[in-house]
């Protein structure tokens, strides 16, 4: 039977073609110098200041890991549907928590260096130390299942879906804030092709809400369902 889910183009800028350089870099490259790591931290306040504004848009355009599964492992990967488990909630806290005290216990350690040579680098290897294991986890999982797997329950793609909770509870994102959009939902032709590009396997074609919005908070906003639309009844608005 055909796979539901079909393999497409999904790099529409540069810099989703070229962002999975710095995941190698550091993930890689910060085994030998440690202080690249330190290149993940304004990344990590960029994502969440973007979140409160337009939830996890950073992942469908500028996350260098989704820029790497994204270019080099689609083609090779089975790109079967998302394992259920990968999707639980129980499975996104347990792995949000995890990554959470495991980093605040080598922040603490980190920290007992201050002063000293050591500090900067052994700064950074905590955050190369978390890329390396995101490309070896992420990537096993984008080959194995989809390349998408791994944001299912990414801690920084669940810091982002709190900030734009945050953002949407005291309203600070209502006119920042871009979502799917179809122009007219009578000259849809439900063929589906929407959801079956979907990098996170959303049903799009099936939610359009009565302002023709995709309202999910999962979607990354990376616009792969606008780009293959058939009618080019989509956009993001």
């Amino acid at each position: 039977m055909e796979n539901y889910n079909i393999k497409t183009n999904r790099i529409f800028t540069k810099v989703r073609e070229y962002a999975w350089i710095l995941t190698v870099l550091v993930a890689m490259g910060g085994i030998w110098y440690p202080k690249l790591g330190l290149l993940v931290i304004p990344i990590m306040l960029s994502l969440t200041i973007m979140s409160i504004f337009r939830g996890r848009y950073w992942c469908g355009n500028f996350c260098a890991h989704g820029s790497f599964f994204d270019k080099f492992l689609l083609p090779i990967s089975k790109n079967g549907m998302i394992f259920k488990a990968l999707k639980s909630k129980i499975m996104i806290i347990t792995v949000f928590l995890f990554f959470g005290i495991n980093m605040t216990k080598k922040f603490i350690q980190v920290f007992s260096y201050k002063g000293t040579e050591a500090f900067w680098d052994k700064l950074g290897l905590v955050f190369v130390s978390s890329y390396l294991m995101v490309l070896i986890v992420g990537g096993s999982l984008s080959i194995i299942n989809t390349p998408r797997s791994w944001c299912q329950i990414c801690p920084m793609g669940t810091m982002q879906t709190i900030g734009y909770k945050i953002g949407k509870l005291i309203g600070i994102n209502k006119k920042t804030d871009v979502k799917v959009t179809i122009s007219d939902k009578d000259l849809c032709l439900s063929c589906g092709l929407c959801s079956r590009v979907c990098p996170m396997q959303l049903t799009p074609h099936k939610e359009f809400n009565k302002n023709n919005q995709f309202n999910n908070e999962t979607c990354i906003k990376c616009s792969t369902c606008i780009n293959k639309c058939p009618k080019g009844l989509l956009s993001l608005e």
